[in-house]
């Protein structure tokens, strides 16, 4: 049985909102994102919330993540009242640089805890080094990936 191109889209839709959820976003702002990257087109926010069947709301507080995030921009159309959104450029660097910034801040808690060890503990002290060595090299790999999708 073949499916429609409805129900495909659909279910992109709430596959970009279930991954979402367990990058930590509400479910909503992935499925937001899904309607963005899946339709290519701007959408009103009353729209937004009739297309996804959810409260005004919903969409007010994942409408200002995605904007925070870099992920969605806000538009605004001639003889309209009510804002419009659509995805921004090069969102996935945006997505990446979020990444980053995440892991820099762990590199941070890492090096705090490695100041505070004492000397006599190297053992302790080479673990949780290797351990910050890795979120270095995972931030420095992320950084150059974003940086290869804003050069295109």
């Amino acid at each position: 049985m073949t499916r429609t191109i409805e129900e495909i889209r659909g279910e992109f839709i709430e596959k970009i909102g279930l991954m979402a959820q367990a990058d930590g976003l509400p479910r909503i702002a992935g499925r937001m994102l899904g309607l963005f990257i899946w339709d290519g087109e701007a959408v009103a926010f009353g729209d937004l919330a009739n297309q996804l069947q959810v409260s005004r709301g919903s969409i007010s507080t994942a409408t200002r993540i995605l904007e925070d995030r870099r992920l969605i921009k806000r538009i605004a159309k001639a003889g309209q009242r009510q804002d419009y959104f659509q995805l921004a450029e090069n969102p996935y660097a945006q997505m990446l640089e979020h990444y980053v910034l995440g892991l820099e801040r762990v590199q941070i808690e890492i090096a705090q805890t490695l100041g505070e060890i004492p000397t006599n503990e190297a053992d302790i002290k080479g673990r949780i080094e290797a351990y910050g060595a890795f979120y270095r090299t995972m931030s420095g790999a992320l950084s150059k990936l974003a940086d290869d999708l804003k050069t295109g």
